[in-house]
């Protein structure tokens, strides 16, 4: 009998720690955006475990007080490669290399783009990106909540029942989303690449798979048929007639431009890719225009009220440097600096379909949230200036220390 309670007394004390509700944490910051295009004023926020649980008006006494800063709900962005990165000799890293080699550069970049202010990212997708989500979600590696395709379609890849087969395949294998490549790369011109027949399935096995359809398609051509399709959302759009914008309005299909970080990330690395596949000289000429070209395409898609969300193409280089997209689409494309914010968060999610976990500051929403320098509504650039980062109710990034 001894033995029996000096053994049951520690594990009831275990089991009594386990059902004790998780602690509450006060954050009170004087300015607030909630993600929807709303503002606050000196509120303080209420967290229980990974959730909001109320917005109060100020109290004293807080864990976090964020004086001068503006706090709204962590960045997403929907169109990352998480895995890319410059290998040891300073060059694009495209020649395969062991695995756990690969996930450690996979692994400094999720940290880097979390510290940035992203607590949510879709990356559009290698095999490898699933074993990192994983170790994420398990609470083992500190990063942003991350989706992933796994892979992509594309016109090589089959007939229209091969095509279902094959994303019948990567759902099982574990894919949040269906990548689709509708178009050859910006660097080849951005041509139609795939069918009518094969876009329709992709789309619709996808669909049917209960998983969301991304489509890369740099012209319009590719664009319409991915959207006549049913696709989830176009990814680029580098040069997209009217017609197809307007399209897009109508059926309510998703636009990710990438207008503000990846070409420029590459026309500024340009001597770390030169060589490297299709990263020739006209490659770059043609990403070199596109700059221009997506910045025209993005203004008219604002005049034509497409649903634009937010995503960076971020790739080797680019990542932790994400919030470029912000400044440069309010800067040079013309969006208003809410209209950019609610892009980044509230639509994002949407486009996820997460809206009912993240992507606004509101009661029984992720904790995910991000404090800044300053005030973006007025001066975009406090993006750049990220203060403080709290992922799931957790804190990953302190300036401060307070």
């Amino acid at each position: 009998m001894k033995f029996f309670v000096k053994h049951l007394f520690p594990l009831s004390l275990s089991l009594n720690a386990l059902c004790q509700p998780a602690p509450i944490i006060t954050v009170h910051a004087p300015l607030l955006i909630d993600g929807k295009g709303g503002v606050l004023k000196n509120k303080t926020l209420v967290i229980q475990g990974t959730r909001i649980l109320r917005v109060d008006p100020a109290t004293k006494g807080n864990e976090y007080e964020l004086t001068g800063l503006t706090l709204m709900p962590g960045w997403i962005d929907t169109h990352v490669h998480i895995g890319y990165h410059f290998g040891p000799n300073g060059k694009y890293q495209v020649a395969p290399e062991p695995p756990e080699v690969a996930v450690l550069y996979s692994m400094e970049n999720a940290w880097v783009t979390l510290q940035a202010g992203f607590t949510t990212i879709q990356s559009l997708g290698a095999p490898l990106d699933g074993v990192l989500r994983d170790a994420i979600n398990r609470g083992v590696l500190p990063g942003p909540r991350l989706l992933t395709s796994l892979g992509h379609i594309d016109e090589t890849s089959g007939d229209p029942e091969q095509i279902r087969a094959r994303v019948r395949q990567m759902v099982i294998d574990g894919a949040d989303v269906v990548k689709i490549f509708a178009t050859k790369s910006i660097r080849e011109g951005g041509t139609r690449s795939m069918t009518d027949a094969q876009i329709q399935a992709a789309c619709d096995e996808a669909k049917g798979m209960g998983r969301r359809s991304v489509v890369h398609a740099q012209g319009s051509e590719g664009a319409k048929a991915a959207i006549l399709a049913g696709c989830t959302s176009i990814e680029h759009g580098n040069s997209l007639s009217d017609e197809v914008l307007d399209l897009m309005a109508r059926k309510g299909t998703y636009f990710d431009p990438n207008v503000g970080l990846v070409l420029q990330n590459y026309v500024k690395n340009k001597e770390r890719f030169l060589g490297i596949g299709n990263f020739d000289e006209a490659g770059f000429g043609f990403m070199q225009r596109g700059i221009a070209t997506g910045l025209d395409t993005f203004r008219r898609a604002l005049a034509h009220h497409v649903k634009i969300v937010f995503g960076t193409d971020a790739v080797a280089g680019a990542h932790g440097h994400n919030a470029d997209e912000l400044v440069v689409r309010v800067q040079q494309g013309g969006q208003k600096p809410m209209e950019a914010i609610v892009a980044a968060t509230s639509t994002s999610a949407e486009a996820l379909g997460m809206a009912d976990r993240i992507g606004a500051i509101a009661p029984g929403m992720e904790a995910d949230l991000v404090a800044v320098d300053g005030n973006p509504l007025e001066d975009i650039t406090a993006v750049h200036r990220v203060i403080w980062v709290m992922r799931g109710g957790k804190v990953v990034l302190n300036v401060r220390r307070n």
